[in-house]
């Protein structure tokens, strides 16, 4: 079993994430809107696990193209944005209800520092996006070898 490390820095942004949907949701029913028709905020899940070549995060992005997604790292965080809409055929005023979450989206994760920039590697397919971070040499576990005399 891998070690995780803590970060109260995660905590405290999930804390606010949670507090701004409050927010937001309190105040769309107070100006007025149906409930069933207020745009939903979204965050999509993601999935990040460890292997000996580096670390690879799924991120499920269903009804999104390439183009609405952005992935930066810089330092050691990794920033994944995007924005999932409605579609344009038919119009708002014709939705009865309205379940699925649209808008903007932003997720970021803190990486350790031993990793390659360089050749971080995103692939898109059906609505699921793999990005692979490897890890620098120096990060990676060595073998040794055993000399039996």
């Amino acid at each position: 079993m891998a070690i995780v490390r803590w970060d109260p820095c995660q905590d405290l942004i999930a804390l606010q994430d949670r507090m701004h949907r409050l927010f937001d949701q309190t105040l769309t029913r107070s100006r007025g809107e149906r409930e069933d028709l207020a745009p939903a905020a979204w965050s999509p899940p993601v999935d990040i696990y460890e292997t000996v070549e580096g670390f690879v995060l799924k991120a499920e992005l269903p009804g999104l193209g390439k183009d609405d997604i952005d992935i930066q790292v810089r330092d050691n965080t990794l920033t994944l944005r995007g924005e999932r809409r409605l579609k344009k055929d038919v119009k708002q005023d014709n939705y009865l209800r309205v379940e699925r979450a649209t808008g903007t989206f932003q997720r970021v994760f803190t990486l350790p520092n031993a990793f390659q920039t360089d050749k971080v590697r995103a692939v898109f397919k059906d609505g699921m996006l793999e990005v692979s971070v490897p890890k620098a040499e120096e990060a990676k576990p060595k073998q040794v070898k055993i000399e039996v005399k």
